[in-house]
């Protein structure tokens, strides 16, 4: 593997020797009169308004950076016979900043119209261009002159309802005040602000033009008085506040439209309102009550822009609408209500999506397919219903045979659920809750098959109902109070028959070397249990932001039918083998919480930090001596540590030498290293390379990556797989890497490469591989074959994905 390294890094180097060969002057390509911006200066001007004033020159003249990639990556593709093309103009990297006078000019004169909005009255802006050698360098130098302050604020509002209106409630949202300095900015929001209060409180025909400011900076001593006009309508009445009268709630015959404008006009005269709305369905395809649920626009209540909002929001969230549109038509008479319209127009209600990938890394490689079928629209009220049929199989690696020669796992899968737009809780009448976002009740069924070569088989049958609402745009809610899960294992390891000694002896080590795991693997359960999950900030996820995530979650299962077993005066002994039982099935008691909390810093421009924390822990108690199999915990993978491939970490100081054979070890691949506890940490730099590459941008990240899975249950035969905090330093795994990200706007696809620095499988110094991978890396490889055959020790781990890790 360390040559492959050196080839990747040779080929790299290649690479950027190439790019900066062709790209190293693009002066070569311009024309004799034309030079190319290089370095763009702005003197004399506060720092806190640099970057926002450096925004103002023109994109076209502003340098690319100091490295200029975007530039180099250009020349080679839009370059032909010594000048750059004027036709077939490839996208790929930018173009240089060709110099050009009147672009200059025009980013003085903005930048000194910005000086102004913020308050430099008498800012004077100058540029000076030096040109040495086809390359030239821009300077903007400007004498801003003292600052105006505030010193006055008066209010101009002829209506007097208006004005009080305005005076109650502007201490609420004004960014102006007595001593400030000028800023254009403040008065732009507080219009805005002033704009919102007005329709939220009636006012349906307001519109921003009636908010004027004039300023007065003739005082001395660089004071300005700022005067807020509210202005009554051009024809000198005064501004009306309508209430809502009927509302009209229209949906359309298909997804082409309003065809058949004959049949609403005769829909419109045959229906009555019936509590303030006429629902009129022309696709027959919709239940009145799920629909007008989601109608905030309530008969007699006065206008309000927030609750027309709320309403395209909600009624685009159902997803079964292409097309909202909300009109509103003023009464005939003189009573001031407005009569709004709401025409929705379907979309197609069902879809089968067939999906598969091939995830694959240095040791294995498999396939998955799946058939989804989806209906947006199930019971005629927004139900969505799907059904999904999915299978795949894993295989590992090995030299000089075919791909799928080595099976190690089979999966399949069936699962069903149906998700209703509301919150439906038994005998209780639950408000309504669809102010910050859409509710769910969903409830779901599946049928799990995993087959492990040799091993194992798994069935599990899982049925749940869950709760979704949103408390706020920020803090999302996900109970689920019933979820019950059947589990059938069985163990395919033959240790009874001694016909084959040699395979005997095998299945026999094997069994005896993850006997803990293996057991889990085969045990008949039963589960009924609760989950809960709060997410904090997840909406801005992708967002170039500065701020915290977090996401919490607790699967807790057992104490209801452990309470019930006490109350009926039974007692078991779990321990040795004697559970509590239901249908049969000794049923899991056990809580396992888990928690991942994120802090995202903006550095500027496309630049990112993120560190993570990504913890949880298994427990079980009571009428369980050890939690499912499916709850234990795994480190590595393309969202963990990532230099190493998933279930190949951990746990603890775990090294898989001490299973003896390599067919027992081979067998053992994904089962024996996983654990009851987990500690990640991930700290990545995010940063642009290309902003035009094949219609998307191609986005690089330097990381680091720390952590591993322990075990805490008793009964596991390897002592060094067990958490010990005064061990914690030897028992962290330590990985770097870069990451390329291709963002097409709607996806993103990554690639990342990790190298392994701190192994905890070793012992004391030998632990730090990096210095293996720097030197003696072959020898070290050849050894760890030789102990751990078929096992083959990589430093490097690349792992592809869709979407950004974290």
């Amino acid at each position: 593997m360390i040559l492959k390294a050196y080839k990747y890094n040779i080929l790299t180097i290649l690479l950027f020797i190439l790019v900066f060969i062709a790209g190293c002057s693009s002066t070569k390509y311009i024309e004799d009169y034309q030079s190319i911006v290089t370095k763009v200066k702005i003197d004399s001007i506060d720092k806190q308004f640099e970057e926002q004033a450096y925004n103002y020159i023109q994109k076209d003249i502003r340098p690319s950076g100091t490295i200029g990639l975007n530039v180099k990556i250009y020349n080679i593709f839009n370059t032909k016979n010594g000048k750059y093309k004027t036709a077939n103009i490839k996208p790929l990297g930018s173009p240089p900043p060709i110099l050009d006078s009147a672009l200059v000019e025009i980013s003085r004169n903005q930048i000194e119209k910005f000086l102004k909005s913020k308050g430099y009255f008498n800012a004077k802006v100058k540029s000076e261009i030096k040109v040495v050698k086809k390359k030239a360098k821009l300077k903007f130098t400007a004498a801003p002159g003292s600052p105006y302050f505030i010193n006055k604020l008066s209010y101009d509002i002829p209506d007097a309802t208006i004005k009080g209106n305005f005076l109650r409630e502007k201490d609420g949202f004004t960014h102006l005040r007595v001593g400030m300095q000028y800023d254009e900015d403040s008065l732009a929001h507080d219009r805005e602000q002033i704009y919102q209060m007005m329709r939220q409180n009636g006012y349906r025909y307001f519109e921003r033009p009636y908010v004027r400011y004039e300023p007065d900076s003739s005082q001395r001593n660089s004071k300005v008085s700022v005067k807020l006009i509210i202005d009554n309508p051009f024809d000198g009445s005064k501004h009306k506040v309508f209430t809502i009268d009927t509302t009209d709630i229209i949906i359309a015959e298909n997804s082409d439209g309003f065809s058949n404008l004959q049949r609403l006009s005769d829909s419109l005269k045959n229906n009555k309102a019936v509590r303030g709305i006429r629902f009129i369905d022309l696709s027959n395809k919709f239940r009145r009550n799920p629909i007008v649920r989601y109608d905030f626009l309530r008969a007699g209540e006065i206008y309000d822009i927030r609750k027309e909002n709320l309403t395209y929001d909600r009624l685009y969230q159902l997803n079964v609408f292409k097309n909202v549109k909300i009109e509103y038509t003023p009464a005939k008479d003189s009573s001031n209500r407005v009569h709004p319209s709401i025409f929705l127009i379907p979309q197609k209600r069902m879809n089968n999506r067939i999906e598969g990938e091939v995830p694959f890394n240095d040791g294995t490689v498999g396939f998955t397919l799946s058939n989804t079928y989806t209906n947006n629209n199930f019971l005629k009220g927004a139900e969505r219903f799907q059904f999904q049929v999915k299978g795949g199989l894993q295989a590992r690696k090995i030299e000089n045979k075919s791909i799928f020669d080595d099976i190690y796992q089979r999966d399949f899968s069936v699962s069903a659920s149906l998700s209703i737009p509301r919150l439906m809780i038994p005998f209780i009448t639950v408000p309504m809750m669809g102010k910050n976002g859409m509710p769910y009740t969903t409830f779901s069924t599946s049928y799990l098959y995993a087959l492990q070569k040799n091993i194992t088989a798994r069935r599990i049958f899982i049925n749940a109902i869950s709760y979704d609402w949103v408390e706020t745009k920020s803090k999302l809610h996900s109970l689920t109070p019933l979820n019950i899960e059947y589990r059938f294992g069985s163990i395919l390891i033959d240790t009874l028959d001694k016909s084959d000694i040699n395979k005997y002896n095998e299945n026999k080590e094997l069994l005896e070397s993850n006997f803990y795991n293996i057991k889990l693997l085969g045990r008949k359960d039963f589960t009924l249990g609760m989950k809960y999950a709060y997410t904090l900030n997840g909406e801005k996820l992708l967002q170039n932001r500065s701020f915290v995530y977090f996401k919490g979650n607790i699967d807790i299962a057992g104490n209801l039918l452990q309470l019930t077993s006490s109350a009926f005066g039974s007692k078991h002994d779990p321990a040795n083998g004697d559970f509590g039982r239901i249908f049969g099935l000794p049923f899991n008691q056990y809580v396992r919480p888990e928690i991942d909390v994120r802090w995202y810093r903006n550095l500027g421009g496309d630049r990112q930090f993120i560190a993570r924390l990504n913890t949880g822990v298994g427990y079980a108690y009571g009428n369980s001596t050890a939690i499912p199999f499916e709850k234990l915990f795994y480190a590595g993978g393309s969202s963990g540590v990532r230099a190493w491939q998933a279930r190949t970490l951990g746990p603890g100081n775990y090294n898989r030498d001490v299973i003896a054979s390599a067919t027992a070890r081979n067998a053992s691949f994904g089962i024996d290293q996983l654990g009851q506890m987990r500690i990640e940490t991930n700290f990545e730099y995010r940063y642009s390379m290309i902003d035009k590459l094949f219609g998307g941008k191609l986005k690089g990240a330097a990381f680091v990556d720390m952590g591993n899975i322990w075990n805490i249950s008793a009964g596991n035969p390897q002592p060094e797989t067990y958490f010990k905090f005064n061990q914690l330093h030897k028992q962290i795994a330590i990985g770097t890497g870069l990451g390329f990200r291709y963002d097409v706007e709607f996806f993103v696809f990554r690639f990342d490469l990790g190298l392994k620095v701190k192994d905890p499988q070793f012992v004391g110094a030998e632990q730090w591989v990096i210095n293996k991978f720097l030197s003696g890396g072959k020898s070290f490889k050849e050894n760890y074959k030789i102990t751990h055959n078929p096992d083959i020790y990589r430093f490097v781990q690349y792992n592809f994905g869709i979407g950004f890790p974290f």
